[in-house]
């Protein structure tokens, strides 16, 4: 018998055309231009425009003609020759007490709150939003509620008036000395929940073998977390910082809703500052000047976490 060979034909892919080939190459370039032209122009752009601005003399109308450096001059002689203390003074006094404490109390405050959920208690399904909706809520609303609720006429000292401890008494929101402290605390209700929500997926992604290991060996609670677990969450507290850091730097409508500015201005953060000199007070130099000094402030915080990021993905 003789046997036919047979051959079955060898099925190659079709090459893509150059023409397609391009195409495939360009198009996401083509797709991201428009949304890449309108960040250039209107953040980039208006920085710089912004910038220049700062170098003049522009009052209530831009003015293009350079002056020099005067506006940067008046904040800092408005900084540490200014007495009594001037309104920008005032300002970075506030937003260091208010970032020091607003940063702080919503990172310890979410961690505790975190490591609190993580230890599968019943509900957890239910107090995580709960947790979580202040954070759904804009400062404009955060700070309405906490102004009625802090008022001394409407809430809080009011209702504990009508419970008969009439010799309770708050009224940090009236107080120029404490106004500022209001924000705080209304700011960490805000933010505490999302802060807690960034530790407990951290907590959730660590290696339960690197715990189970850590008690054989006699680790205590305390020293489990101290020594590892909380370690580890390095990553999270740089971005739980970085966020909370830009949200304090640029916290403006918070203030306006809770406190107006405080008596005589003595809740202004710089973005309060930056807004009333800006368009109230016709010294556009000056709130521009000063609004990129909120800008390199932001850069101090972001640009060093930027880089050490992109150096550990290079190692």
């Amino acid at each position: 018998m003789s046997s036919v060979a047979t051959t079955e034909p060898i099925l190659t892919p079709a090459k893509s055309t150059p023409i397609r080939a391009r195409l495939q190459n360009v198009l996401p370039q083509i797709v991201l231009a428009p949304s890449f032209a309108i960040t250039v122009v209107f953040v980039y752009g208006f920085i710089a425009w912004t910038a220049y601005l700062s170098f003049t003399n522009s009052k209530t109308f831009p003015s293009y003609a350079l002056t020099g450096a005067r506006a940067y001059q008046r904040l800092w002689r408005w900084t540490f020759e200014s007495d009594p203390p001037s309104s920008w003074y005032t300002s970075i006094t506030n937003m260091a007490i208010f970032g020091f404490l607003y940063v702080g109390i919503c990172l310890a405050l979410g961690l505790f709150l975190a490591i609190l959920m993580d230890q599968k208690i019943r509900g957890e399904g239910v107090l995580r939003p709960i947790f979580l909706y202040p954070m759904a809520l804009s400062f404009i609303v955060t700070g309405v509620a906490w102004k009625w609720f802090l008022d001394p006429g409407l809430g809080l000292e009011q209702t504990l008036h009508h419970f008969g401890w009439t010799s309770f008494h708050f009224d940090w929101i009236k107080n120029k000395d404490y106004v500022i402290y209001t924000v705080v605390i209304a700011g960490v209700w805000q933010a505490s929940g999302f802060v807690m929500a960034m530790f407990l997926a951290g907590l959730r992604g660590i290696d339960s073998e690197i715990m189970k290991a850590a008690q054989i060996d006699g680790a205590t609670t305390g020293q489990l977390y101290r020594r590892i677990i909380i370690p580890l969450l390095r990553p999270v507290f740089l971005s739980a910082f970085i966020v909370l850091a830009h949200m304090a730097i640029k916290s403006y409508d918070l203030v306006v809703a809770l406190t107006s500015g405080g008596p005589g201005g003595s809740a202004w953060l710089p973005s309060n500052f930056m807004y009333e000199y800006t368009f109230k007070r016709n010294e556009m130099a000056v709130g521009s000047a000063s609004a990129i000094i909120m800008l390199m402030t932001i850069s101090a915080i972001i640009v060093p976490y930027l880089y050490s990021e992109l150096k550990e993905k290079a190692r």
